[in-house]
């Protein structure tokens, strides 16, 4: 819960941002110099990018949380028996030692979701967090029916 709450506040305070930086944007564009008008096309591109990177990264938790829960709910979780440190986060060298079991997975099975998910987690257990968002999105796109 603490961590939808974080997210909460940091999505109100970049919206926030967002809306003076276009506010900003539209009084350089009012002011009518070529020098102004530049900046204020600038300022509302970047916060438009800032707006599609909001929204996608809160689609990628909202789709992968779901999925956690779908494979949970299925017995399909990977028993988290790590050793942690204080902080709660594995050994990575443990993490790594059973990887290749879910490495393994993913290649027997390439279009299946599930395999997917866990290799995903076992990336994040690595501390291998842009291979773990790369196998996450994968199984987000397997698990949704084709159109």
């Amino acid at each position: 819960m603490k961590g939808r709450i974080a997210v909460g506040f940091m999505s109100l305070l970049l919206v926030l941002y967002l809306v003076l930086m276009g506010w900003r944007a539209v009084l350089f564009i009012q002011s009518g110099e070529p020098v102004g008008i530049v900046i204020g096309v600038a300022l509302l591109v970047l916060p438009l990018i800032g707006f599609w990177a909001l929204i996608r990264e809160i689609t990628f938790g909202i789709r992968s949380e779901r999925l956690v829960r779908l494979l949970e709910a299925q017995g399909g979780l990977p028993v988290d028996d790590l050793p942690r440190r204080p902080s709660g986060r594995p050994f990575r060298e443990a993490a790594d030692a059973e990887f290749p079991v879910y490495q393994a997975e993913a290649d027997a099975e390439p279009e299946n979701w599930r395999v997917w998910l866990r290799l995903g987690l076992a990336y994040d257990a690595s501390g291998d967090r842009k291979r773990a968002r790369g196998a996450i999105r994968r199984a987000i796109t397997l698990e949704r029916p084709p159109r």
